[in-house]
């Protein structure tokens, strides 16, 4: 393969974005999950939480990708009857896997427990991104602003009494 064979493949490859989204609509997905994640993942960060911005920020642009994922495998030409189109393995795959690092969060010491509203933080994240994944921003934005309105009301219901 010549070079200019090798650029123009790479161009091709490069340049298509994925088979079931266009590559700017891509982008705005995965750049709306980044900044719903890291709203949550402040919010952390602010309380000296064991996950925060990164961790958060991570969750969420990694389940809109695997949305992402799913929806471009879904748009694959060739025999349907073979490719499971099931959007619920999804959810369940994006939801055990942000579940099994939430539940690193978690800590038992004696009758307390810590963590667990971190690790659902996570996994709201996670929820966040699939929303956005499927190109649904104003529901994960939603859901995310009542998630922080309840880590602030609550808290500072708890500081009152």
């Amino acid at each position: 393969m010549t070079g200019q064979g090798l650029w123009q493949m790479l161009r091709h490859e490069l340049g298509g974005g994925f088979s079931a989204t266009p590559l700017p609509v891509a982008a705005l997905r995965l750049c709306a999950a980044l900044v719903l994640g890291g709203a949550l993942g402040i919010e952390r960060q602010v309380r000296h939480k064991a996950a925060g911005l990164r961790t958060h920020m991570l969750i969420a642009i990694a389940a809109c990708l695997f949305t992402l994922i799913a929806l471009d495998l879904m748009a694959l030409p060739g025999d349907t009857a073979t490719l499971r189109t099931d959007p619920l393995r999804l959810i369940a795959a994006v939801t055990s896997g942000v579940a099994f690092l939430a539940a690193g969060t978690i800590i038992f010491q004696g009758d307390r427990v810590h963590g667990l509203t971190t690790g659902a933080s996570m996994w709201m994240a996670g929820a966040a991104g699939l929303a956005c994944g499927i190109g649904n921003i104003p529901m994960g934005a939603l859901a995310t602003a009542l998630a922080l309105v309840v880590l602030e009301a609550v808290r500072r219901l708890e500081h009152r009494g």
